[in-house]
C-alpha cells in the first residue's frame, strides 16, 4: 500500500485522530521516507534534512507510537540544543499524544529554576525534551534516571555540536544502558557529526532529503552591494523600502544583535534582539511580541533562531553573511514556508560578492544582485503602502456614527486634494525629511563627488596579473575568474592576452583601482594573485607594470610583455559620468 498520506501510516487510531485535527494530511519529503520506516521497522537512523522540513513530526509520530502509556518512567529522550526549540518540540508532540490519556511530555532546559522542572520529573513523564546541560544537571542531582530509556533522538545534532555540547553528549549516551536505538536529525553529515554516529549507533539506516529542500523555489534571493561602514544605513534604508515587513535579521554574534536592534529601536523601528545571553523569560516575551505582531522584525543569532516557527515572515535579511555556507539555507528558510513566497536579502561587500557565488552553487539558485534604493525611491514605496493601506481600509461602523459629523464639519471646506496632500504629508514627512540629502549606498566605480577621487575618463588601463597558463588559465578562463571574483560585467575586460605564467588584460580606468583592490585578495590553488597596473615605458614601447625594475625585468616577446601596444586611447567606453559595475 502507498503511504503518501497521514492516513495511511500503520500508527496507532489516537495519533491518526489527533493528525486528522491538525490538519496534516500530505506528509513532507523526510516525514514520507521516515516514518513508514521506523513505525514498522525502528532501527537506529540518521535524518538529514533543513530546518523547518518537519523533522519533528518524523521522529515524534514514532516516538508516541513505540510508547507504552501504562508504564511510568522515561522511555524517550530528544536532545535538542536550544530552550526555545526544547518547548517548540515539547508543544509539538503533546499535540500530536493529545488523544493518548495517560502521556506525559515534559521539556527541561537551562534559564529557569531547576526547582520546578525537577518536579516536573519526578511526576514520571514517558518523554522527556532536554538540552543536554540541563539534563547532566538533573543527572548528577539524582533527579532523573535513564536506566529503562529506549528511544534517544538527537535533532539538529550538526548545531549542539556547534554548541559545544560533544561532551554532554557523549556522557548522556553512555549513561542509557538500556537505549534500544538512536535516532539523529542534522542539516548536515560533518566528520563530528558522523563521529557519534561511530561511536553510539549501530547498523544505522540513512535517509536524505537536504539536496531537495536547499532550494526553495518561492524565495527571491536578492544581494545589496556597499562598503563594510554603510552595513547599518543599509540596512535602514531595506527596512524603509519594505514597509509592510515582517521578519527576521540574521547577525553573526550576539553583541552585533544587541548592538544593531538598539540602534534601530532608538530611531523608532519595532525591532527587538534575540540571543543566548537574554534570559528565558525575557526570550519568550520576545517570540509573544513577534508573533502577534506587535514587533516588525527580529535581531537573532543562528542558534537563536533555531526555535523560531512561524510561517508568515515576509523577509529574511542577512546583515552580515555566515561563515558556512549552508547556515545560508538556515536563515533563509524561514520565509517562503507553507507554499508562501518571501525575499531573503544579504548585505555584503565587494570582496563578499565571492561567498555569493559559493552559496548560489550550494542553493541551485541565481542571486538577484539590486541596487539600494536611493531616498526618492523609498519615498515613493512608501507613498504606495500607506495609498494601498487607506484604499482596502474597513473603519468600524460605530467610528463613523460617532465621529462622522466633527469630521465632516472639520474638513467641510477643504477642497479634496489639499485634504489626500495633508494627509499624506503627514505620514511621509519623517521619511522626506531623512532622505532629503541621502547619499547613494551602492558600492561601484561611480566617480560622483570628492570620496570617489578622480576619474581616469574613457580610457583604458592595462593590468598584469601573475597567473597564466600553467595555473590552467586560457581567455576565457581568465575572464571568468576576473568577473566572477569582482561581480563586473564580462564585456568591460578587453585586449586579453595569456602567457606561461602571466597575463594582461584592459579594463575601463574607472574599474581599474576597483579590480586591483579585489582580485588582489584572491589566491588561486592556494597562490596569492597579484594584479597591478602596467604602463607604458618610455624608450622600449614594452609594457611593465607600475613598481617594478624597468620594462626590461617583464618584456616579452619583441620587447612587450603583452605582446600588443597599449595605447591610453584605445577605444571610448561609459558614459561621461564614468565606469558603473553591474546593474540588475
Amino acid at each position: 500500500m502507498l503511504m503518501n498520506t497521514f492516513s495511511s501510516f500503520p500508527m496507532r487510531e489516537e495519533l491518526t485522530r489527533a493528525i486528522t485535527d491538525l490538519g496534516f494530511e500530505t506528509p513532507t519529503p523526510i516525514q514520507l521516507k521516515v516514518i513508514p520506516h521506523l513505525l514498522e521497522n525502528p532501527t537506529d537512523i540518521i535524518g538529514l534534512a533543513q530546518t523547518g522540513t518537519g523533522k519533528t513530526a518524523a521522529y515524534g509520530l514514532p516516538l508516541l507510537h513505540h510508547v507504552d502509556i501504562s508504564v511510568k518512567h522515561v522511555q524517550c529522550l530528544v536532545l535538542s540544543p536550544t530552550r526555545e526549540l526544547c518547548m517548540q518540540i515539547q508543544e509539538e508532540m503533546s499535540k500530536y499524544g493529545a488523544q493518548m490519556r495517560g502521556l506525559r511530555v515534559t521539556a527541561v532546559y537551562g534559564g529557569v529554576p531547576i526547582g520546578g522542572q525537577i518536579r516536573e520529573v519526578k511526576s514520571n513523564p514517558q518523554v522527556i525534551v532536554a538540552t543536554p546541560g540541563r539534563l547532566i544537571d538533573l543527572l548528577e542531582r539524582k533527579a532523573i534516571s535513564l536506566e529503562h530509556l529506549q528511544y534517544v533522538v538527537l535533532d539538529e545534532a550538526d548545531e549542539m555540536l556547534n554548541m559545544g555540547f560533544r561532551e554532554d553528549i557523549d556522557l548522556i549516551l553512555k549513561n542509557t544502558p538500556s537505549r534500544e536505538h538512536t535516532w539523529l536529525f542534522s542539516a548536515t553529515m560533518s566528520n563530528e557529526v558522523r563521529g557519534i554516529a561511530k561511536r553510539f549507533m549501530k547498523d544505522w539506516k540513512e535517509y536524505s532529503v537536504a539536496a531537495a529542500n536547499t532550494t526553495n523555489e518561492n524565495i527571491d534571493h536578492q544581494y545589496f552591494v556597499t562598503n563594510h561602514h554603510n552595513r547599518f544605513e543599509t540596512l535602514r534604508r531595506l527596512l524603509d523600502f519594505a514597509p509592510g515587513i515582517y521578519g527576521i535579521i540574521f547577525t553573526r554574534t550576539k553583541q552585533d544583535a544587541q548592538d544593531v536592534s538598539e540602534k534601530l529601536m532608538k530611531m523608532g523601528y519595532h525591532v527587538s534582539p534575540l540571543h543566548g545571553d537574554m534570559d528565558q523569560k525575557m526570550r519568550s516575551k520576545v517570540m509573544e511580541r513577534f508573533k502577534n505582531r506587535q514587533l516588525q522584525a527580529l535581531v537573532a543569532t543562528d542558534v537563536a533562531a533555531r526555535g523560531i516557527d512561524v510561517n508568515d515572515i515576509t523577509h529574511v535579511i542577512n546583515y552580515e553573511l555566515p561563515d558556512d555556507p549552508e547556515v545560508y539555507t538556515h536563515r533563509s528558510g524561514r520565509t517562503a514556508r507553507a507554499g508562501k513566497s518571501g525575499i531573503c536579502m544579504s548585505i555584503v561587500s565587494p570582496k563578499q560578492i565571492s561567498n555569493i557565488r559559493q552559496i548560489e552553487r550550494l542553493v541551485k539558485q541565481k542571486f538577484h544582485k539590486s541596487d539600494i534604493p536611493d531616498g526618492a525611491e523609498v519615498v515613493r514605496k512608501r507613498l504606495f503602502f500607506y495609498l494601498e493601506q487607506i484604499a482596502t481600509a474597513e473603519p468600524q461602523a460605530d467610528f463613523a456614527k460617532l465621529y462622522w459629523d466633527t469630521m465632516h464639519e472639520q474638513f467641510a471646506d477643504m477642497d479634496k486634494d489639499d485634504l489626500i496632500r495633508k494627509l499624506m504629508w503627514l505620514q511621509l514627512k519623517d521619511t522626506i525629511d531623512a532622505y532629503q540629502d541621502s547619499e547613494d549606498l551602492n558600492a561601484g566605480f561611480e566617480t560622483k563627488g570628492k570620496d570617489r577621487g578622480l576619474s581616469r575618463g574613457n580610457r583604458f588601463v592595462r593590468l598584469f596579473i601573475n597567473v597564466g597558463e600553467k595555473d590552467g588559465f586560457n581567455a576565457g578562463k581568465l575572464v571568468q575568474f576576473i568577473t566572477e571574483s569582482t561581480d563586473i560585467e564580462p564585456g568591460i575586460v578587453d585586449r586579453v592576452t595569456v602567457r606561461e605564467m602571466s597575463s594582461f588584460f584592459n579594463v575601463p580606468g574607472d574599474a581599474a583601482d576597483y579590480i586591483i583592490e579585489h582580485l588582489s585578495q584572491k589566491k588561486h590553488k592556494g597562490r596569492k594573485v597579484r594584479l597591478e597596473e602596467a604602463e607604458q615605458r618610455s624608450g622600449g614601447g614594452g609594457v611593465g607594470y607600475k613598481g617594478g625594475s624597468g620594462g626590461g625585468d617583464f618584456r616579452g616577446k619583441q620587447g612587450q610583455r603583452g605582446g600588443a601596444r597599449f595605447s591610453g586611447d584605445v577605444k571610448s567606453y561609459g558614459s561621461k559620468e564614468g565606469f558603473k559595475g553591474k546593474r540588475r
